[in-house]
């Protein structure tokens, strides 16, 4: 089973951050909420950082503007996040750019369909 980190979880249902939890959940992914406002996203806890979650995570996928990507993707390096999801909205020049200089693997795309799935059915 992978373990993705949601950057950007939120307890809105109506948010992607939510709405990507739920996705991966379903798809059999150990999800990871990270999120510095929250406590607990559809049952799970929430982490303030990635860094503070102590198992290993795969990949994460971001829910965030492009100016806490950025500053989010040095911890993602340091956890050894070798995939990143920079889905729409998330995926500002700075943050592409971010990812590639910290060698990390940077998809442009909505992670949601990617892992066979859809944004609406949630």
């Amino acid at each position: 089973m992978k373990t993705v980190a949601v950057i950007g979880a939120s307890s809105d249902r109506s948010k992607f951050g939510n709405k990507a939890l739920r996705a991966f959940r379903t798809q059999g992914y150990k999800v990871i909420p990270i999120n510095p406002t929250e406590t607990e996203v559809e049952g799970e806890k929430a982490y303030v950082s990635v860094l503070d979650y102590d198992g290993p995570i795969d990949e994460a996928t971001f829910y965030v503007n492009p100016r806490v990507g950025e500053k989010v993707l040095d911890d993602v390096a340091a956890k050894q996040i070798g995939t990143v999801w920079l889905n729409p909205g998330a995926d500002g020049a700075n943050v592409v750019a971010r990812a590639k200089a910290l060698g990390l693997n940077a998809i442009r795309a909505c992670s949601i369909i990617a892992i066979g799935d859809s944004p609406s059915r949630y």
